[in-house]
């Protein structure tokens, strides 16, 4: 009897699953590479064939560390992203270099990992507001998907998104793949994406309109703490108890020190916010910009030790992790308590009433 493939794909990642009931990601690609010799500007993507030692030190790094999930080296891989460098016709060769990369860095791994294919914003800004046609975003994500697909991968990681069509678009572009989806919002602004979207929105977007999508969630952002705020919206928002969420926070928060940018999040810290998100709801826990391997090995070892609790309060939360946007406090008391009203609404209506 034939297997689909969505269905042998979603076994592997239940399997794994099943063992502990969450599973942990890996960290920062850029971040990395920038400390192996990346220059500002170069695009990394262009590494899996100009310095591939360095790509695969990297993911055996965070297998070394504890990951079941590693992202291929594919976020700027679009045409879009490539053409500012004259490389928009190696989307293919690159995509499938990095594939090639991964397997390379898990075939000496006793243990399962499982590979996702990672697809970032095209940069650009979609109609009305700005000058991407749709047809035009789906065919560069479907460039970059069938790729990563013929690659070889479990799955399709559409990350750091901030618009709600740009996001359709790549799920309908990694559709055709027959690939377990995974997708998640940047969440930058007072808990809301550069667009202005919710995580309730993105859940209302994937439960209604796309069953292939098998997991949301957060990534990126400005901080550990804002970024649990949004893990915590994703699961009140969640009716369909078989969706992953997702988080991969930043390190900390991003500064500008000595000419560069660097992220003040211990491995503690991360390890604190790694249980935090598994209390939550968040079955792929992993870390985005800054996460070095120390920190992943501190989530790993945090994890593995934890004994479920019930969620803390916010205050112990910002204690722990930093603080948390007055926007964002307001969008995770809404998702807890359906009669609570923001301040700001409250006085706009005084407002009127004088």
């Amino acid at each position: 009897m034939s297997v689909s493939l969505p269905g042998f794909f979603m076994k592997k990642i239940n399997d794994l699953m099943s063992t502990k009931g969450y599973l942990l990601a890996d960290g920062a690609t850029g971040t990395n590479l920038f400390l192996m010799g990346l220059e500002s500007g170069h695009p990394p993507e262009l590494w899996n064939i100009e310095h591939p030692d360095r790509v695969l030190k990297n993911h055996r790094g965070f297998i070394e560390a504890g990951s079941d999930i590693i992202l291929t080296n594919t976020f700027g891989a679009n045409q879009y992203r490539l053409c500012l460098h004259k490389a928009e016709n190696m989307v293919s060769e690159l995509n499938y270099e990095a594939t090639q990369l991964a397997y390379s860095a898990i075939s000496e791994c006793e243990r399962e990992i499982i590979i996702a294919g990672s697809i970032g914003p095209t940069g650009e800004i979609m109609k009305p507001l700005g000058t991407l046609e749709k047809d035009s975003a789906i065919s560069a994500f479907s460039e970059q998907a069938i790729a990563l697909r013929d690659g070889g991968v479990d799955l399709i990681w559409i990350e750091s998104f901030s618009s709600q069509l740009e996001m359709q678009c790549a799920i309908i572009a990694a559709i055709p793949t027959q690939l377990p989806i995974f997708c998640s919002y940047s969440f930058d602004t007072h808990g809301k994406s550069m667009m202005g979207r919710e995580p309730k929105e993105l859940v209302a977007l994937v439960e209604d309109n796309y069953p292939e999508v098998v997991g949301y969630g957060a990534n990126c952002g400005t901080g550990l703490s804002e970024l649990i705020g949004s893990t915590i919206c994703f699961s009140q928002a969640r009716n369909d108890q078989s969706k992953h969420i997702v988080a991969k926070a930043n390190c900390g928060v991003p500064k500008f020190i000595d000419g560069k940018i660097k992220y003040n999040g211990s491995p503690e810290m991360m390890a604190k916010y790694a249980c935090y998100a598994k209390d939550i709801g968040a079955t792929i826990i992993g870390g985005c910009c800054g996460t070095k391997k120390e920190h992943v090995e501190a989530m790993y070892t945090a994890l593995k030790l934890h004994q479920p609790k019930d969620p803390e309060d916010l205050n112990e939360i910002v204690e722990s992790l930093g603080d948390m946007t007055e926007g964002n406090i307001s969008l995770v008391k809404q998702s807890l308590d359906q009669n609570y009203v923001p301040k700001s609404k409250v006085n706009r209506k005084r407002r009127r009433r004088k």
